[in-house]
């Protein structure tokens, strides 16, 4: 499940990157333009910023979800304290995201192709898969049997490691270790 989560998070990043990257690349180059431009690029990458941190907070389970993201003074205040009380921050965002975008087409800032929405809705997709490993943890009567086999894996351990070592501060050396590292893998 853990590596399933961070391989979710890393085509995450891939698709919204993608997204951001093309809308950059689709950019006006016009010099009359050069000023909107820059404006929007600034505000893109800032919501890209907003968004992937709404997304890592969404599926954190640490209890301190304060992550980094690029200057949000730019924002207004009513829409900041509204993403900070929606239970969906990283939905809300994105919403932003696509009307930025939209804008930007509108005012021929960049070329009008659908391809970074495609691209941001691949990656809500995949964020909506690495959030169900946190919605539904592992069964208890799964992780029942999962407790009982470790259990008997350590008394075998023990006995197996007596069994073959010569040497009696080997075998609780082997068993120790080895049971530890079982337990320990458990508990990640």
């Amino acid at each position: 499940r853990w590596w399933e989560g961070c391989t979710l998070l890393q085509k995450l990043r891939g698709e919204w990157f993608n997204a951001f990257s093309l809308c950059m690349a689709l950019c006006s180059t016009s010099p009359d333009k050069r000023e909107k431009v820059e404006a929007f690029q600034h505000r893109l990458v800032r919501l890209i910023s907003l968004l992937y941190g709404a997304a890592l907070s969404e599926v954190s389970e640490m209890q301190s979800n304060s992550f980094e993201f690029i200057d949000l003074d730019d924002f207004e205040l009513e829409s900041l304290a509204f993403l900070k009380q929606s239970s969906r921050k990283c939905e809300v965002v994105l919403q932003w995201v696509q009307r930025l975008i939209m804008d930007g087409q509108k005012g021929n800032l960049l070329d009008p192709l659908p391809i970074p929405f495609f691209q941001l809705a691949n990656g809500m997709v995949i964020f909506n898969n690495a959030a169900e490993l946190n919605d539904f943890p592992i069964p208890f009567p799964l992780a029942q049997i999962v407790m009982f086999l470790l259990m008997i894996h350590w008394v075998l351990t023990a006995v197996v490691a007596a069994m073959s070592a010569h040497d009696s501060m080997w075998a609780g050396f082997i068993a120790f270790v080895v049971v530890f590292s079982f337990w320990g893998v458990h508990y990640i």
